[in-house]
């Protein structure tokens, strides 16, 4: 079986990418996330008879021989995948105009720096002369101009506008496209809106305008995006960055927009843990305060460098590992030859536990120093993906109190990570 499917909180350049593909690969099954924007789970009510799609709960993962992934390269952002990652014999195809290093290793991808993914899939169906119908063409070009604004974002590129024009030629309706593009705007939003421009301020970054603002929010409220691009235009700053704050979720919305790529909102929301392009971006932390994400923003947006900087530019490798029928004692010998405090157990390639200093206090008699390493590892395993930030990496230690972490990709350990390296990142220390 072969899916297509996209991001959370899917948008119209999401959505009507997964319908382009689908319809390059007539095999492909739609598979859209539960969380849809509300303009797209609006469009998709009215016209559920002309795109007919599944939700990941409707399929069977063990069934999918090939997966394409559209409009975001990151495992984290898919909804209900997990089964599939670090699988072999799946065949993998993605389409992305997101320029970030991600974690998924497609076998072949189609990659660029246009405005939206849809139109990279709008050029294939073009070159392969593929049919669509005047619907279908206007979901497409709904998604271009959404991630492109009209056509009008800094991002936009010749090859949006020649995808547009192509599916204007194919009878796309303009005027459908102004209904459901049409942002959701009401009380909620307004009250949002007028919270974030009372006591606004505007900071210089590098000769260009920002405004960070936190609101406090309870419960769910739709187009915070839409709000944080009204405030930028507003307020007329080059970049906004909106910090929602819901305390009954323990948890912040972070939003950005940008008109310049020089304060590059996707970077610096990748840095958060989130994803996005140069001129838009978001993220969601977990046990943040607002403050806190405050600092770490404007932390980020100082630095550039550190925005782009992952886990696979600070992590050991290659790394030093025992097999599970490994002794104490040769453990113990080990850890002392290379100066370390922990090492993986690794069996057959997979990581099934971790041995540390700390692990040695459940020795009991010196008799016991004989016995293999799995009577004593750590099996509950916290691991990251090279593709995450050194900031991410500290919080999984600080919750999880372990010193290290494997970084692991396609289920292999591909180097390690450990608390002082991501010390010496995030406070500029010299290295040893």
């Amino acid at each position: 079986m072969e899916i297509v499917t996209t991001h959370r909180n899917t948008d119209f350049d999401g959505c009507a990418a997964v319908f382009a593909a689908a319809r390059l690969y007539p095999q492909a099954r739609p598979i859209l996330p539960r969380s849809l924007n509300p303009n797209v789970k609006g469009f998709l009510s009215i016209h559920k008879d002309l795109f007919s799609f599944e939700h990941p709960s409707d399929i069977d993962p063990a069934d999918i021989s090939r997966l394409i992934v559209v409009d975001t390269n990151s495992w984290e952002r898919l909804d209900q995948m997990d089964a599939l990652r670090g699988r072999k014999d799946l065949e993998i195809f993605l389409y992305d105009h997101h320029q970030d290093n991600g974690t998924i290793d497609a076998g072949w991808s189609c990659r660029a720096d246009t405005g939206a993914t849809t139109t990279l899939l709008v050029d294939a169906l073009r070159r392969q002369r593929r049919h669509l119908s005047p619907m279908q063409a206007t979901l497409f070009l709904a998604g271009i101009y959404e991630d492109t604004g009209n056509l009008t974002f800094p991002g936009t590129t010749a090859a949006d506008a020649y995808a547009a024009a192509y599916l204007l030629d194919r009878h796309a309706d303009l005027g459908i496209l102004g209904t459901f593009l049409r942002p959701a705007y009401g009380d909620k939003q307004k009250d949002v809106l007028f919270e974030m421009l009372r006591d606004a301020q505007r900071i210089n970054m590098g000769g260009y305008s920002l405004s960070i603002r936190q609101v406090p929010i309870h419960g769910h409220t739709d187009s915070l995006a839409v709000v944080v691009r009204m405030f930028m235009e507003i307020l007329n700053v080059d970049a906004a960055i909106g910090i929602f704050h819901d305390a009954d979720r323990d948890r912040c919305m972070v939003i950005g927009r940008s008109r310049v790529d020089q304060l590059d909102v996707g970077g610096v929301m990748r840095g958060l843990g989130g994803g996005g392009h140069p001129g838009a971006g978001s993220a969601v932390l977990k046990s943040a305060g607002p403050q806190a994400v405050r600092e770490e923003i404007i932390g980020l947006i100082e630095g550039n460098r550190r925005a782009a900087i992952q886990i696979s530019d600070i992590m050991s490798f290659p790394v030093t590992t025992v097999a599970p029928a490994t002794s104490m004692e040769a453990t113990a010998r080990l850890l002392r030859e290379k100066g370390i405090t922990g090492i993986p157990v690794v069996d057959e390639g997979r990581l099934v536990g971790m041995i540390s200093r700390r692990d040695f206090k459940k020795i009991k008699r010196e008799s016991q120093l004989i016995r293999p390493v799995k009577a004593f590892m750590t099996t509950k395993l916290v691991t990251i993906s090279p593709g995450l930030s050194p900031m991410q990496a500290a919080r999984l230690m600080v919750k999880h109190d372990v010193g290290r972490l494997p970084v692991i990709q396609d289920g292999k350990i591909i180097g390690i990570v450990t608390r002082s390296d991501a010390m010496t990142y995030l406070y500029d220390l010299p290295p040893d």
